[in-house]
């Protein structure tokens, strides 16, 4: 029996309202519980950006760290708040990634990644990505000094993944997937923009095009192995100008949050706020639980639950 944890955010809703939660997803069953609903005051959201749900998920045993727009937040398995921290380097998170010790958070505010110590509990490590004409550069800084960048978010970074072989770093803007080797920043591969989730898999990277609603996986061979997996339907014209006209409206007709449950399965989140199965081997979706109906409403991380 498989159990997945997701988080959604939902745009246009009223301070104070609910701005997204936590599911738990059977997908034996195929049944749904809503663990958690994320609303703040009315006064904690003043200058913040259009979607304040909740945003990456990670674990570390007993501790579920999930990211708000500018914070870090702990829970236990029954979803009761054990703690939150803030730091000046957090604006706009996106993924978050568990390695070894540390927890890595994409900064989208400040083009950075930031590293939280989990046995100190606290932020210790800060990278900032920056690009001039066509050369990446990462610059280290102190997330507790006040030496670190400004908040330009240039590169709209969402995600890094972090394994034995360095850090991987992507954003809708970085038209890529970035390998931080501790030194310096190289292109690992070419992506389109806007996409999310990207990481290393097997001999090449797999990723979802939000424009698309496309799961995507790229080789470094022949391209035989290659996929492209439809999650979410694009809108049509009409829904495409319905939602320019409307940005915190519909955002129908992309794929978001992704998560390995096999090394050919994997779990991928959509909007309106839904979790697709996926089997690569196969080229093709095994089932679809919906979590929402709401076109505001869009899955933005998922995770395998401990059973």
């Amino acid at each position: 029996m498989t159990i997945l944890l997701a988080t959604y955010e939902v745009r246009g809703r009223p301070w104070g309202a609910s701005h997204g939660g936590v599911f738990l997803i059977d997908l034996e069953t195929r049944s749904v519980r809503h663990m958690l609903e994320w609303a703040q005051a009315a006064e904690d959201l003043r200058d913040r950006e259009r979607d304040l749900g909740l945003r990456g998920i990670a674990l570390d045993g007993k501790r579920v760290y999930i990211a708000s727009s500018d914070s870090l937040l702990c829970f236990d398995h029954d979803f009761r708040q054990l703690g939150e921290w803030k730091n000046a380097y957090l604006r706009r998170c996106q993924g978050v990634h568990v390695y070894e010790r540390s927890l890595f958070i994409a900064s989208s505010g400040f083009d950075a990644i930031l590293g939280f110590d989990l046995d100190r509990q606290t932020f210790n490590w800060g990278l900032h990505v920056d690009v001039q004409g066509h050369r990446f550069r990462g610059q280290v800084f102190d997330p507790l000094g006040e030496e670190g960048p400004l908040m330009l978010g240039r590169l709209q970074i969402n995600q890094a993944f972090a394994n034995e072989a360095g850090m991987y770093i992507s954003g809708a803007a970085t038209e890529g997937m970035l390998h931080f080797n501790g030194r310096a920043i190289r292109m690992a591969a070419e992506l389109s923009v806007g996409s999310h989730n990207a990481q290393p898999f097997r001999d090449g990277v797999l990723f979802n095009d939000c424009e698309t609603g496309v799961l995507r996986y790229s080789g470094r061979g022949e391209g035989w192995e290659d996929r492209a997996i439809e999650v979410a339907s694009a809108p049509g014209k009409a829904r495409r100008a319905q939602a320019e006209a409307d940005p915190d409206g519909l955002r129908e007709g992309f794929a978001r949050g992704l998560c390995l449950l096999t090394n050919s399965v994997v779990a991928v989140g959509s909007c309106p706020a839904s979790v697709a199965v996926i089997d690569l081997a196969g080229n093709e979706q095994l089932l679809k639980v919906a979590l929402s109906q709401d076109s505001r409403s869009a899955v933005h991380s998922v995770v395998v639950w401990p059973e």
